[in-house]
């Protein structure tokens, strides 16, 4: 989720260490393509007068602005092939879950018919910038609608307005029913007889 320039050191909202993610996407997105699993690159997409503006009386400066260099993907972070990129925020007053104005959940189904899985896809794998909004908000709404939702612990960060909100944020995901795993329990998973 997320990984843009305004959201990384030098952007307009940087999240501390946030370029720091980019090796284990890049690991992931590696991971889940050599398993022919579909792979969604969401992005803020703002227009000049999101209601999350300062300016438009919301907490956070102007980001990610369509058109921007700050709203490109990281120059280091493999890049989507095609279809893989949907643009979130894209509207006024769009919330911080993917599930929210961009309609996850409707592409998702759409993946389902092109790729032939007949139980669908039920499980979703979230990570990026950052924890404690965007990332939270979709496992939250994944949750809710009946995915099980593991959160990428090694390949996020949090904005931590508050020390510790992305703690807290974990915690909350878990209390919900998701799973916080690492590269390391997927390649554990993987070297067990009869795990895929």
């Amino acid at each position: 989720m997320d990984i843009q320039n305004d959201f990384c050191p030098g952007g307009a909202l940087p999240v501390s260490d946030g370029d720091q993610v980019v090796p284990a996407i890049n690991k992931y997105i590696q991971l889940f393509r050599s398993a022919s699993a579909p792979i969604i690159y969401t992005r803020d997409w703002h227009p000049p007068d999101h209601s999350s503006f300062k300016a438009q009386g919301g907490p956070w400066p102007p980001h990610c602005v369509q058109g921007t260099e700050g709203a490109k993907f990281r120059p280091d972070l493999l890049p989507p092939t095609e279809g893989e990129i949907v643009s979130k925020a894209n509207r006024k007053d769009d919330a911080y879950s993917f599930f929210q104005g961009a309609d996850l959940a409707h592409r998702l189904r759409r993946l389902r018919f092109r790729l032939g899985l007949r139980g669908g896809i039920k499980e979703l794998f979230v990570g990026g910038l950052a924890t404690d909004y965007c990332a939270k908000e979709t496992v939250l709404d994944g949750l809710k609608l009946g995915f099980q939702a593991y959160y990428l612990d090694d390949a996020s960060k949090g904005v931590n307005v508050n020390p510790d909100d992305s703690e807290l944020a974990i915690k909350e995901m878990l209390s919900k029913g998701a799973k916080k795993i690492t590269l390391t329990d997927i390649a554990t998973e993987r070297s067990q007889p009869g795990k895929k």
